[in-house]
């Protein structure tokens, strides 16, 4: 019995590896991983990862982020600055260099769910719009994995460590 949850959450994310696998196109750009985690009942927020290839000659930006499932969206930057992990949403979105990949991911460039309508559930595609500077809109989805999850990479991010919106204290 002591092994059957862990055996489970293995089972689970063997499961959504395929789903991790997707990949989606728009204009000049790759995107892969298309992930977010699961959403505890009562929470107002949550985050959405994934890595954007730019294939072409120009940068392009991801200036624009939406979803249904919540009132708000926002392309955001996590980091640490003198020992405070701060997060805040980027004004002018997030550039996405030419010939390069850029990785959203827990703990640092990640898109935000703010008021959250509902909980996202463990294995639900979570309809997302992305929209670029260049390459134009993109609707996809997000596929959810379980709560705490580390995604396709493996490495839980900043969202468990304490971390504060904008400066504020937590």
């Amino acid at each position: 019995m002591r092994f059957a949850l862990p055996a489970a959450f293995a089972a689970v994310l063997l499961l959504l590896q395929p789903a991790f696998a997707q990949s989606v196109k728009v204009g000049d750009l790759e995107l892969t991983n298309l992930w977010t985690r699961a959403t505890p009942p009562g929470a107002v927020a949550g985050g959405g990862f994934m890595t954007i290839t730019n294939t072409g000659d120009e940068p392009d930006r991801l200036i624009a982020f939406s979803s249904p499932v919540a009132a708000i969206g926002e392309v955001h930057e996590m980091k640490v600055e003198d020992g405070v992990m701060t997060m805040r949403p980027l004004d002018d979105g997030l550039e996405i260099p030419a010939h390069s990949s850029v990785t959203l991911a827990p703990g640092g460039y990640h898109v935000m769910f703010i008021d959250l309508k509902e909980p996202i559930a463990v294995g639900s595609d979570v309809p997302v719009t992305l929209t670029f500077e260049k390459a134009g809109v993109l609707d996809t989805v997000l596929h959810a994995a379980p709560i705490g999850s580390p995604g396709p990479g493996g490495v839980k991010g900043g969202m468990e460590h304490g971390m504060t919106h904008e400066g504020e204290a937590q």
